[in-house]
């Protein structure tokens, strides 16, 4: 009777509280820190007994493969992509053909604040870790990414505003896992094995869909529905244009960088 008694107040807790809506937002943030530092640990551990190279890696190395290339960033990508491309194609939260009250750019739900919360635990977090270790795990380049993505996504979580177009760009992380396996295959030595090249044309065609096409389609999007984007807040719709075309920026820069990557491969292997 008294676990019982305790189990009906954790979730009466939990329901009342962690998850209303009131809460939801930093709750979720919270759960997307600790989901880090849990995936972390994990990964460190997991790797450390059955992963022979890892030990042999520095320290830096190791930090890196447990945050960004193996651990942290591959997790959250996996995550926020399929929930992104959930929303943006599945759901009807977004979609013009709804019967849902209110304008697209004002609509959001429970699992649409949790996941933008997510992310930002995210960002939060990778950002504390680039700074802390700066510059070993990037430069002033990501500081720059992760600190306006960050901002954007936590304005979308809390004003409830233009959460359709930050999925739209939350869809981009679906470049981060083939990204982080050419650091593997490259850290491993296996930068001349057919996997590298395999893994180089699978970045290239998933770059040019989610961090190009995509923001085209994108802009196109927030073209057509101009008249209730006019509508938000003066903060809000700033960040609609500018986050985007800042991240198109540095999208088609990395972008190069990809293709002259690929080409020096394709030329070594003829």
């Amino acid at each position: 009777m008294d676990v019982m008694s305790y189990q009906n107040q954790a979730e009466g807790f939990v329901k009342g509280y962690l998850l209303a809506d009131p809460c939801l937002p930093y709750t979720s943030v919270l759960a997307g820190i600790f989901l880090c530092k849990m995936v972390y640990d994990l990964t460190e551990s997991f790797s450390s007994i059955h992963i022979k190279s890892y030990s042999a890696l520095t320290k830096m190395k190791r930090i890196e493969w447990n945050n960004r290339r193996v651990g942290i960033s591959t997790v959250h990508a996996i995550l926020i992509s399929l929930m992104s491309l959930y929303f943006v194609f599945f759901s009807d939260l977004f979609s013009d053909q709804t019967s849902l009250q209110g304008l697209m750019v004002f609509r959001s739900s429970p699992l649409s604040n949790f996941g933008l919360g997510v992310s930002v635990g995210y960002f939060l977090a990778d950002l504390g870790m680039i700074i802390w270790l700066y510059p070993s795990l990037g430069g002033l380049e990501y500081i720059f990414h992760h600190s306006l993505s960050g901002v954007a996504v936590a304005y979308s979580l809390f004003s409830g505003e233009a959460q359709l177009y930050t999925y739209m760009v939350l869809i981009s992380e679906v470049t981060t896992p083939s990204i982080n396996l050419r650091w593997y295959l490259d850290t491993a030595g296996l930068k001349r094995s057919k996997a590298y090249l395999i893994n180089g044309v699978a970045i290239f065609l998933a770059w040019l869909t989610a961090r190009i096409i995509l923001f085209i389609y994108m802009f196109y999007h927030v073209y057509i529905h101009y008249d209730q984007v006019v509508q938000m807040n003066t903060f809000g719709y700033l960040l609609v244009f500018v986050v985007p075309i800042a991240l198109s920026v540095m999208n088609l820069m990395w972008f190069g960088k990809i293709v002259k990557g690929l080409k020096k491969t394709l030329e070594k292997r003829q």
